[in-house]
């Protein structure tokens, strides 16, 4: 009687909130519940497509297929006939009966795959991973949407290559870690257009908000040889929102406890079969004052953007053409509450692309792309007594020309080239002089070669080269790439992949963070052309089980620097010494991942990251500061039927590392960091054109004690706020409403 009177006592509440949960749920669901179609899109040997376009037919209602090739589609009044499109695949028509709520289409291959001039690509949104040589992620809007995706360095939170911090306590700036290295060693592209360098490198991950973008791809290890010979940790590939097939009209509002008020608002207008515009505007505020460890500093600074594209997209006959324009106004507004010193960053930043491509043949693939890019950046800033002012105006062009020689073999050649000056000033951020006023001019022209040969699918050679000569560095550059994929069965790929990657070093431009501290900057060398050498091994296994897949991934990347800029914050507690690497510096990275839907609308992502990342510092070859030794990783992801609920949840384990050596006489922080946890969670209600998202980052309001050094003197000897290594905010909830039409 005992045990029945505790089962009784369990029990109870358990029914109890089960008839609470399905009150809401039915109070909550909308009849529209069933005036939906779901499907999923394939290829005959069941693989699924990402990014089909699914519309019905003679109307204006359409979708894109997510990256598990799966799509959601209201009813329509209008018609009963589905149209499904993509580049790659041929279009069918598909006619919905009467009471059908899920659907299988599938798409068969036709040869005029644009996939390697991707100036001239009709719809890029996501590339498939099963099919790239290289070792390509995806994140689509689909997975942007799974957080509170703000804005680029905010768009990483469930993917786990990918890492993202904060540079320093005061400003604001963030940087990113791929293959266990610094952001600079990424190659940060905008639609397959290098963008995002020097001046823009400490803030550029906030010009980017997310709804903006379409998608973005994550090339890990050396890259395609067509971009340039900058990707020496990888690549980086935001693609917007396009005119010809997004929504007509949607926005996003966003609203935080911190007092952070964004709002983002775009428009696709069809002017005629051939052209099409776009508008995507974003505005963002920072309306509190955030001081939760009253040290009398901003915990955040107060951040004023606004943002703006118009894009328009024409196409007729074998013809593309698309032009961008993009600006971007920001005031970065932090230091004391009360008190003197202040920081005071602005930010005016133009960009202009105009892309064009040409069909000349689709059964040989044959076409021609060019891209002409141009960006002009301003930044005005000021760190207590410190200031540092700069400009960039970079040009960029790059011809390409491709065909198919046979059905096995492809070439790829062109022709680019890129300009960049730079002007600074410096105030107090020397040892000696007082000030500095700096320039430079970097030239570079070259020409490329990539030869593809595919087997089948089944085993896939890509080689590429290219020779440039830059013009500030008088000499020749050659960078070789080879990428190699063997798919034994259809459930395994095996990727391999080497090559080498050189990086211009702009000291002040991509460091300027770092004013906020007392360090003087003691620089033997202002411009540095980096080097080193990449090499990967991947492998993925595809493992049915029942009538689910789990997905397995597996890698290891290995870095080897010939040259390097080395920033030493270890020789001075007081210095920030920067000269050319004597000796050894390496990477190693091992990354294993594992994927599955468990059961319907049930997924996982579980991931666990060793690395090791060495560097001669001052004659020592020694672990560089702020790198975690490992990471483990694991995203659950829940949703109902049509999606009309969706839960998602992120907890990561940051594995402990060294700090830079502080003052021995006087020592102000540790030398090692501890490990500690992060985790996010986010509920969305989806409503047919509207949806509404509530969420927490840092739940567990986890935050780094102390995060600046000698906090009450900022003017003193041992003021610095660039030892960072976790978040100096605490827990924040969000909520945020979606539209579109």
């Amino acid at each position: 009687m005992q045990k029945y009177n505790i089962f009784l006592r369990l029990t109870l509440p358990i029914n109890i909130m089960k008839r609470i949960v399905f009150a809401a749920l039915y109070i909550l669901l909308p009849l529209s519940l069933w005036s939906q179609i779901t499907g999923i899109v394939t290829t005959a040997d069941n693989h699924p497509i990402a990014g089909a376009y699914v519309s019905w037919q003679g109307t204006d209602t359409g979708t894109i297929t997510n990256v598990d090739g799966r799509f959601e589609i209201a009813l329509s009044e209008e018609s009963d006939t589905l149209n499904i499109s993509s580049v790659e695949y041929a279009e069918i028509r598909r006619k919905v009966e009467k009471g059908e709520r899920d659907i299988v289409v599938v798409l068969s291959q036709r040869n005029n795959n644009l996939e390697g001039v991707t100036v001239v690509s009709e719809r890029k949104s996501t590339v498939n991973d099963r099919l790239s040589t290289m070792n390509v992620q995806k994140i689509n809007s689909s997975e942007l949407r799974r957080a509170a995706c703000c804005n680029l360095s905010e768009s990483f939170e469930t993917n786990p290559s990918v890492d993202v911090s904060y540079s320093d306590a005061a400003t604001g700036a963030k940087q990113i870690k791929l293959l266990g290295l610094s952001g600079l060693y990424v190659q940060l592209m905008t639609e397959q257009v290098p963008n995002l360098k020097g001046i823009a490198t400490p803030y550029g991950l906030g010009y980017i908000p997310g709804p903006f973008m379409e998608s973005i791809q994550i090339t890990k290890g050396a890259g395609s040889v067509v971009n340039g010979y900058e990707a020496i940790t990888g690549q980086i590939n935001v693609e917007y929102k396009k005119p010809q097939n997004a929504d007509k009209l949607s926005a996003n509002l966003f609203l935080s406890d911190a007092g952070k008020v964004e709002l983002n608002a775009d428009a696709a207008i069809k002017l005629n079969e051939s052209l099409h515009t776009g508008i995507l505007l974003h505005a963002s505020d920072e309306l509190l004052k955030q001081d939760r460890n009253n040290d009398n500093f901003y915990d955040m600074p107060m951040i004023r953007q606004f943002n703006g594209i118009n894009r328009w997209y024409y196409r007729k006959g074998g013809l593309i053409s698309q032009l961008l324009l993009h600006g971007i106004y920001e005031r970065r507004m932090g230091g004391q509450l009360e008190g003197s010193y202040n920081i005071d960053i602005e930010t005016k930043r133009y960009d202009a692309f105009w892309k064009n491509g040409y069909i000349f043949d689709n059964d040989r693939d044959m076409s021609v792309g060019l891209i002409l890019k141009g960006s002009l950046q301003e930044l005005e800033s000021t760190y207590g007594r410190r200031k540092y002012d700069g400009s960039q105006l970079s040009f960029y062009s790059n011809l390409i020309f491709q065909t198919q020689i046979t059905q096995n073999n492809k070439i790829s050649v062109g022709w680019s080239t890129s300009y960049d000056r730079f002007v600074e000033d410096l105030q107090n951020v020397l040892a000696m002089p007082l000030s500095k006023s700096t320039g430079k001019k970097e030239f570079v022209s070259g020409v490329f070669a990539e030869y593809t040969y595919n087997l089948a699918d089944k085993f896939v050679v890509q080689a590429g080269l290219r020779n440039d000569y830059n013009a500030y560095f008088e000499r020749m550059i050659l960078t070789p790439r080879l990428h190699i994929k063997y798919s034994p069965i259809h459930n395994i790929n095996i990727r391999a992949a080497v090559g080498k990657g050189y990086r211009s070093a702009n000291i002040f431009a991509e460091n300027n963070f770092m004013l906020a501290s007392s360090r003087h900057f003691n620089v033997a060398d202002d411009y540095i052309l980096e080097s080193a050498w990449n090499g990967g091994l991947s492998s993925s296994f595809y493992i049915p089980i029942k009538d689910k897949e789990l997905s397995v991934n597996a890698e290891y990347f290995y870095t080897h620097f010939e040259s390097q800029a080395v920033i030493d914050i270890d020789k001075d507690a007081h210095e920030v010494n920067v000269y050319s690497l004597q000796g050894l510096s390496y990477a190693h990275n091992l990354q294993i991942e594992a994927t599955m839907e468990l059961f319907k609308g049930f997924s996982f992502t579980a991931a666990h990251r060793i690395t090791d990342v060495k560097q001669n510092i001052d004659g020592t070859l020694r672990t560089k500061p702020f790198t975690n030794r490992w990471k483990s990783f694991l995203t659950l992801s829940y949703y109902t039927k049509f999606k009309k609920w969706q839960f998602d949840y992120t907890i990561q384990a940051n594995g402990g590392g060294r700090l830079a050596d502080p003052d021995p006489t006087n020592p102000r922080w540790e030398r090692e960091f501890s490990t500690f946890f992060l985790s996010n969670a986010q509920a969305t209600r989806n409503f047919g054109v509207w949806s509404i998202y509530l969420g927490a980052e840092n739940i567990f309001d986890y935050t780094q004690a102390n995060p600046i050094v000698d906090v009450g003197n900022p003017f003193s000897a041992d003021f610095d706020a660039t030892m960072i290594y976790a978040p100096t905010h605490g827990r924040k909830i969000y909520v945020g409403l979606r539209w579109n039409l």
